[in-house]
């Protein structure tokens, strides 16, 4: 969230007193545990059933809000230079404050609502429409009033489109929120008995869901619906792009097709949509498949429980079973609708099914497995238990972490500054699919990648954010053209190529980065070929400037010289070429390091690399990166006997070794043998013995009480990714791009 309001504004709009503050506001928070740095930030506080929000107004003050919305008046006055509007109703002003910023602007807004398959819906729609417009989605699951407030606070100007989510929970709630959100455009994905329960019948439970888009001519439905008003959409429409829909189940192939029809709505070009429509995926914990122990296959759909997601699920069990035998555990907290689960149940002739918590134990063999539930009895985590045990060594990479880093970052930039996300070497050893598809999620304005491929990989796995390729070679502007992916441009013969490959598949305008020389002596344009680069640019309607950029040479040095000198030839250099065209280009030389110690350099963007994961030695970063194993095999050795290759440790007493399944092939340097590195276990390090093999090492646990099969941290707290690097004579960069594919990677984001 970026507001541009001041406090004052605020007040008023919210029916308070004029207030003498001026204070800007950038953000709205609600829940203390989300609040990093608090100094622009406006705190609402809600009352629901369990919590009141005014019970944390101290909590919120230590973390640096000074500005509230309180029903209480005085809440805040204990405090000292706090400023307060008071209303009768929190959820009330948040809804005002969201609908006056909803006036401010006239683009399209299409409200998604119905019993099954919101969410999926929207993020698709939101890919499909990302590829042509700049699209502001509601965040995660945010359908309540209280969700539709704050995705609208996140509308901006440089918004083209909003894409909301609704929930429902009554008519008068309903209408609310369509005043309050206004939206142009619809979509009902389904209507079911998800929620029935909250009206009094299946009429008003329509009229509600179909309230929200009064007065809508362009609102979109599937056709088995047959409504009055609205346009039905069918299975079977769209041939020639959902001809290439990967996914199995009625339920997925209906909410493709509403995406697909809206975004054509919206002039999305078909071959586009053709190109992105193989690449959509389930989203988490809604039919996510894995392999299990045993060989079993597992279908996580965890996300929600009702009738007909149920049915959907098992039609998608049915379909993806494949000979195998097909198991159903579901987790119901509503004990009186067990008849009607059980008689769906039979429909499909499963060959056996559970209601959980289960008395005995689960025992299944070569089988398919779905586990279905309400995310409220945490099904998920009985999903997890049984996947396949085989990774005893493992990253574990904290999405909140980088979630953190990243704010923190932002924080400290100006407001207008655009943030660059370097995924490059699978993302710094963590998989640039999945935080290239995280990055998105949290709305960076770019990605940057070495090579083409990197690219062309995030593409195939749904990415749509623009991305930068920093080392394009000539073989590949073509899969550069195809994918939509930006290429640094650094010399005239490599511009001339790509012109070349542009006119031959009729393209105009195709974006370009200019990579200048200031001091690295790596890739990039000397000031004596500027005059020939901007000639050949402005003679070529094939191309167009995005963006100028340079690396610093010595950016984790404060105060350098040389680096000041760069800056000041980079600044020179930019406007020489930027002075002859009369859009915009962005200017970027700032790495993790430079941001925190060149910040006033930041031009119109920044790269933000190896600080994502918060090992650059930046006291506000949280480091993202852990690396654990266990105890395969302990052994006692007595004094005269040898352990490992080349005999080069010898015992002089009596020793116990822990044999870890970590090596120089996933990344454990090799330097780091013979006592020179080690790792943790019971928070105690514990020396190598020996050399380091390539699978596995040895070290020594004499000093501890330990057991096989028990953790050993590599990585973590406890050991840095520095003190890792330092230890092995490199940097931390070396070390997190050698973390070899074969270890596994874990994402937590709790």
């Amino acid at each position: 969230m970026n507001l541009d309001y001041s406090y004052s504004e605020i007040s008023q709009i919210l029916g308070g007193h004029k207030s003498t503050a001026s204070t800007s506001i950038r953000t709205i928070a609600f829940d203390t545990r989300k609040i990093i740095n608090g100094e622009n930030t406006l705190f609402f506080a809600l009352s629901g059933v369990f919590r009141d929000g005014h019970d944390f107004i101290e909590t919120a003050y230590k973390k640096g809000v000074r500005h509230f919305v309180v029903s209480e008046p005085g809440a805040s006055k204990s405090f000292p230079e706090t400023h307060e509007i008071v209303v009768k109703n929190t959820l009330d002003a948040l809804l005002d404050l969201a609908a006056h910023h909803r006036n401010r602007f006239d683009f399209p807004v299409i409200a998604i609502t119905g019993s099954n398959g919101k969410t999926t819906t929207k993020e698709w729609l939101s890919q499909f429409l990302g590829v042509q417009f700049n699209v502001s989605r509601s965040p995660k699951s945010y359908n309540s009033q209280l969700g539709v407030a704050l995705s609208i606070l996140e509308f901006n100007s440089k918004t083209d489109i909003g894409i909301i989510e609704v929930g429902v929970s009554s008519l008068k709630n309903m209408e609310r929120v369509r005043d309050v959100l206004r939206p142009t455009h619809g979509i009902l994905t389904s209507f079911g008995s998800a929620h029935r329960e909250l009206f009094t019948s299946e009429k008003e439970h329509l009229a509600t869901k179909l309230a929200l888009f009064e007065g809508i001519s362009n609102f979109f439905y599937p056709d088995s619906l047959k409504l009055q008003n609205g346009i039905p959409v069918s299975l079977n429409s769209n041939t020639a792009i959902i001809n290439q829909f990967q996914l199995v189940g009625d339920f997925n192939r209906m909410n493709a097709q509403l995406a697909i029809t809206v975004a054509l709505l919206f002039g999305v070009e078909p071959q586009k949509l053709e190109a992105l429509v193989p690449n959509v995926s389930p989203l988490a914990l809604r039919l996510e498949t894995f392999r299990g122990d045993n060989n079993n296959t597992i279908i996580n759909d965890t996300y929600s429980l009702d009738l007909e997601s149920l049915r959907n699920s098992l039609e998608y069990q049915l379909a993806t079973a494949k000979g195998k035998k097909r198991y159903a555990i579901i987790g119901i907290s509503n004990k009186q609708l067990l008849n009607k689960y059980e008689l769906l149940l039979q429909e499909f002739d499963l060959d056996g099914y559970f209601f959980h918590p289960h008395k005995g134990e689960y025992d299944f063999q070569d089988a398919n497995i779905l586990i279905k539930g309400n995310r409220e009895l945490k099904m998920e985590l009985l999903a997890n238990s049984f996947k396949e045990k085989n990774h005893q060594t493992y990253l574990e990479i904290d999405l909140k972490a980088i979630r953190h880093n990243i704010n923190y970052t932002k924080s400290i930039l100006n407001e207008s500054t655009k943030l660059l996300c370097m995924v490059k070497a699978s993302s710094y050893g963590s998989d640039s699919k999945t935080i290239g598809r995280f990055l998105e999620e949290m709305g960076v304005d770019y990605l940057g990648v070495a090579y083409t491929d990197e690219g062309v990989e995030l593409r195939k796995n749904g990415v749509t954010t623009p991305i930068l390729v920093m080392n394009a070679e000539e073989s590949t502007f073509g899969d550069c053209i195809k994918y939509g992916l930006e290429p640094a441009i650094f010399s005239l013969n490599q511009l001339e190529s790509l012109i070349r490959a542009l006119i031959n598949q009729e393209y105009s305008n195709f974006p370009i980065h200019i990579k200048i020389e200031t001091g690295m002596n790596r890739l990039g344009f000397t000031r004596n070929e500027l005059s020939k680069l901007v000639d050949l640019i402005k003679g070529q309607p094939e191309v167009f400037v995005k963006s100028i950029y340079s690396h610093l040479a010595e950016s984790d040095i404060v105060d350098s010289a040389f680096t000041a000198e760069q800056i000041r030839l980079f600044t020179t250099l930019a406007s020489e070429v930027s002075n002859h065209f009369a859009y915009v280009i962005d200017r970027h030389i700032l790495n993790s390091e430079g941001i925190k110690n060149y910040t006033n350099a930041q031009f119109e963007m920044v790269r933000l690399g190896i600080g994502m994961y918060g090992v650059n030695g930046n006291e506000h970063l949280r480091p993202a990166i852990s690396w654990f194993s266990s105890i395969s095999q302990l052994k006692e050795v007595n004094p005269g006997e040898s352990v490992g290759y080349s005999r080069s440790f010898m015992a002089k007493e009596k020793t116990t070794i822990a044999i870890i399944p970590v090596g120089y092939a996933d990344g454990f340097k090799r330097i780091l043998g013979q006592g020179n590195g080690g790792v943790y276990i019971q928070n105690q390090f514990c020396p190598t013995v020996g050399n380091v093999c390539m699978d596995m090492i040895m070290v020594d646990v004499s000093r501890l009480n330990v057991i096989e099969g028990e953790r050993v941290e590599i990585i973590g707290k406890h050991q840095s990714v520095l003190d890792f690097a330092k230890k092995a004579n490199t940097i931390s960069y070396e070390v997190m791009t050698s973390f070899s594919q074969r270890v596994h990677r874990i994402y937590i984001d709790q």
